[in-house]
């Protein structure tokens, strides 16, 4: 992964064509990069970020951001109201208690 102006980019390695590629995950607009070398494709990457906001500037309009802080869920009803009653016994809101559990999840990785 690639990370620049908090914009985040995955890359996947094309052996036939001998080439990386990637894609900034996390919007709904597209943008790609490529490069043959580790050094070329970071550097596309950048450029395809800064051409990016340079044309949502040109355009009058707001670049996307990535990641807002909020998603929604689905659960199954019982799953809830697990949940609830854990977060109620660890005295935390049912957000603080979800925001909790995935961060620990994630760190020990």
């Amino acid at each position: 992964m690639l990370t620049y102006k908090k914009y985040t980019g995955v890359i996947e390695y094309d052996s036939e064509g001998k080439i990386f590629t990637g894609e900034v995950i996390g919007l709904r607009d597209v943008i790609t990069f490529q490069g043959k070398t580790p050094e070329e494709l970071e550097r596309s990457f950048r450029d395809s970020i800064d051409l990016y906001m340079e044309m949502c500037e040109r355009d009058g309009v707001q670049p996307e951001r990535p990641y807002s802080g909020r998603f929604n869920i689905r659960l199954t009803p019982e799953i809830h109201r697990r949940i609830v009653e854990e977060a109620t016994l660890q005295k935390k809101s049912l957000n603080q208690w979800v925001a909790d559990t995935i961060k620990q999840a994630l760190s020990s990785r």
